[in-house]
């Protein structure tokens, strides 16, 4: 056997073992995102696959069926985000949670079409056997539409609700919540901010009145 072939030999062994490193990784992060022994043994698997097939072609002409090309560990690093500390420190200077919480008023402009519209809601929602019960009050009737659409908002685009102004805002939190850290009567409490929540930023909604609406109809946009 000549140097050369020892030489591939070699380079083919190291990608066998890049190979083994890297499974191993990936079953160790269980499909956690950004594992960073994921990408370290990722690097060293592409790396040693390049070298090989570049031996391979130097010495016989011949190629592997990877297309790839050599990754600069340092460049790939600051290029994607893979160091977290960008003190040098390791640590991720972000919280890993965010929170998105939205307000939306309604006018309500008749009482007795809007229960008419959550009592139809609720009937098409209970079986044809069972007694459906009336809706008795506003709050219930939105609920009511509320759960015919899955909790979207958009399930209280009726004409019995007349939208007012909103607010969504999207806060940096060091905690997710916690549903059972208040009673099912706290409305408020999941929504208050904690101390260190960092608000980054807040959008108000206004709804377009007649005029904007006809105004907006009459352009293509």
């Amino acid at each position: 056997m000549t140097d050369q072939h020892a030489d591939l030999d070699a380079a083919l062994e190291r990608v066998v073992e890049a190979a083994k490193a890297h499974l191993a990784a990936v079953k160790a992060a269980q499909g956690r995102v950004d594992d960073d022994d994921v990408w370290q043994a990722y690097v060293n698997l592409n790396n040693t696959s390049f070298a090989y097939d570049e031996q391979l072609l130097e010495a016989f002409g011949e190629v592997t069926p990877w297309d790839v090309e050599s990754i600069d560990p340092d460049e790939a690093d600051q290029r994607f985000g893979t160091v977290a500390g960008l003190d040098g420190s390791g640590a991720d200077p972000h919280p890993r949670v965010i929170s998105v919480r939205q307000r939306r008023d309604y006018r309500v402009p008749s009482v007795s079409a809007l229960l008419r519209v959550a009592d139809a809601a609720r009937r098409n929602l209970v079986p044809a056997d069972e007694e459906a019960g009336e809706v008795e009050s506003v709050g219930e009737a939105v609920l009511e539409l509320l759960q015919a659409g899955d909790g979207s908002l958009s399930s209280l685009d009726v004409p019995e609700l007349e939208p007012l102004d909103g607010l969504l805002t999207v806060s940096e939190v060091t905690e997710p919540l916690d549903l059972e850290a208040f009673e099912d009567e706290d409305g408020a409490g999941p929504f208050a901010p904690l101390d260190g929540d960092q608000l980054v930023g807040r959008l108000d909604e206004h709804p377009f009145t007649e005029d904007e609406e006809d105004e907006h109809a009459g352009h293509n946009h």
